[in-house]
């Protein structure tokens, strides 16, 4: 009798002291750094210490996972990217490949051809704006550089039709069909997870909007976790190093896809994240949401690296001034505007678009890439048909006229 009280009392008194004992230092950051992050610099956040890019890439790439957290329109997030690709495709040739949240497991044949060099760029580009409406400029870099290794590009987010069912109904209230096409598991109790989600939705909105962000949320990160582990369960994929690409709140502090991801198929892993230092007034008006995120328990990320918020460099688009909606198979003219290119063209409301510079154009994206093609001061021709008659109108691409209010259409 006596000898089991010894055992149990310090159990107990461990117990009873532990709510009261005072924390000791931020479990965000265990050790401050020395000095204040630069541009440039890369912080490991749980000592405390400044690396460099090829020291990060090192350690990082020993992980048979390594997430980037991205800031989707930040080209200095991407070059972070194409660098641990690279050294993951030195280190494991013929083993590494990407998984993208900007695809869907739908998706992979065309991604197949497209590595498999099987596929033009004009499908590739259709079947990119598909499922991303960000500029594919901002990961070509990373895109051609898989298509040229021959590295497996992996979709693994979420089908629109399911997200938009899942952001609506409950997971018990979706049809059968619906309810199939879901991940075999929807963790929705974790805390964390919850707080962050709810910090981002902002706190202006309750009941079932709320609680259908939240489920989406859910969705989208246990949908990429299940289809990471298919890929790196699977007989393809069982010796592969993984890089994934996705944005930061999939990413930081580990409870969105990462979690999930071990949950099933407990690897080693990296977290790596982007923190903007030097950011324009027009960037933050743009693109900052005014979220404050809860203090967690944990470091956000393995590494943290200081960048610059950049604005994305390519040549002036072409446009021709027009708004146009499809119908019946056609591309039809809906409005103009005034001193734009087809308006100098002689290009009229109702117009219907036949093709431009001899490519035909029976959908929206056949007019869109072939502008894409241009570039301002080229010289070109469009084939409208009006009121049954074939018209060849000649086209000069000029720089489009400013537009007061409002942004300019193809």
């Amino acid at each position: 009798m006596m000898k089991s009280l010894w055992i149990a009392l310090p159990m107990v008194l461990l117990c009873a002291c532990t709510p009261t004992t005072p924390l000791l230092g931020n479990p965000q950051l265990p050790y401050p750094p020395a000095a204040t992050p630069q541009v440039g610099d890369i912080l490991h956040l749980r000592t405390g210490h400044y690396v460099n890019a090829t020291e990060m890439a090192a350690a990082a790439t020993d992980s048979r996972i390594v997430y980037v957290a991205e800031t989707h329109d930040n080209p200095a997030s991407h070059r972070v990217q194409f660098d641990l690709l690279r050294t993951l495709a030195q280190r494991y040739p013929g083993r590494t490949a990407i998984a993208m949240e900007m695809f869907t497991p739908a998706q992979q044949a065309s991604l197949d051809a497209w590595v498999a060099q099987e596929l033009d760029e004009k499908s590739f580009l259709k079947t990119w704006y598909s499922s991303w409406k960000m500029d594919i400029a901002y990961y070509r870099e990373i895109l051609d550089y898989c298509r040229a290794a021959g590295i497996p590009v992996l979709g693994i987010n979420a089908e629109k039709s399911l997200i938009q069912a899942v952001a609506r109904k409950d997971f018990a209230e979706l049809s059968t069909e619906e309810q199939a096409r879901l991940p075999a598991t929807l963790d929705m109790d974790d805390p964390y997870h919850q707080a962050l989600t709810a910090a981002i939705f902002g706190g202006h909105a309750q009941g079932t909007r709320l609680a259908g962000f939240q489920r989406v949320q859910t969705l989208w990160d246990e949908t990429m976790a299940e289809n990471i582990v298919r890929f790196l369960a699977s007989p393809q994929g069982d010796d592969f190093h993984l890089l994934v690409l996705a944005g930061g709140n999939h990413v930081r502090n580990g409870f969105g896809i990462p979690r999930r991801v071990f949950r099933q198929l407990p690897l080693s892993y990296t977290l790596i994240g982007n923190e903007e230092l030097d950011v324009s007034e027009a960037k933050k008006r743009e693109a900052y949401m005014d979220v404050t995120l809860p203090q967690f328990p944990m470091p956000a990320f393995d590494y943290l690296v200081f960048t610059r918020y950049e604005e994305l460099e390519k040549p002036e688009e072409v446009k021709l001034g027009i708004m146009f909606k499809e119908e019946e198979g056609r591309v039809v003219v809906t409005n103009i505007l005034p001193n734009g290119v087809a308006a100098l063209a002689g290009v009229l409301k109702g117009d219907i678009l036949r093709s431009l510079d001899g490519e035909a154009i029976v959908e929206s994206f056949d007019l869109i890439y072939a502008l894409q093609q241009k570039k301002i001061g080229d010289k070109g021709q469009l084939t409208v048909e009006r009121n049954g008659e074939t018209l060849v109108l000649d086209l000069t691409y000029a720089p489009a006229p400013p537009v007061e209010g409002g942004t300019h259409k193809p």
